[in-house]
């Protein structure tokens, strides 16, 4: 079993069912799976920002920053790879609002780009921890498609 590592604003994939897929220090960043469960291939993203738009220059040089940009490169990456929508699981974590930050609500926005993004091509979430105060660590299991969170030491499946 290898253990993958996504940075902050990256994309990580794996065709191997051993690997494990994993992304530390979601806060307000948002971190999202997408899985085929027939191939068992996946990936993993971890966003900083909602909206591309909001900075086209930075969202070309690594679109991975973005929600909006991130999640449809992965999408195109795994169809590339074989993947179906059809046979895709998608599931996040993060989204919280780790320093009561009333301004730019970040976490929150991060997520509501997601549901908008996933809502406009009829994909619905398979499951997701958002919102909150609490760091998360998660990680996407290629053998079986679980996708653990770990926060505080304690470990569930979402």
């Amino acid at each position: 079993m290898a253990q993958i590592t996504v940075g902050i604003s990256d994309m990580k994939f794996s065709t191997r069912a051993e690997d494990v897929i994993v992304t530390h220090s979601l806060g307000s960043c948002l971190g999202v799976t997408a899985y085929d469960k027939v191939l068992r291939i996946g990936a993993m993203v971890h966003c900083l920002l909602p909206l591309a738009s909001a900075s086209p220059d930075k969202a070309q040089a690594n679109p991975h920053m973005f929600v909006s940009s991130s999640v449809p490169a992965m999408v195109k990456l795994l169809f590339k790879l074989g993947a179906t929508k059809n046979n895709l699981i998608f599931k996040c974590a993060g989204g919280a609002n780790m320093r009561g930050d009333t301004m730019f609500n970040t976490g929150s926005r991060n997520f509501e780009a997601l549901d908008n993004l996933l809502k406009k091509n009829a994909i619905v979430l398979a499951g997701q921890e958002v919102g909150g105060s609490i760091p998360r660590t998660m990680s996407l299991h290629l053998d079986t498609g679980r996708v653990m969170v770990r926060t505080y030491g304690e470990e569930h499946e979402i």
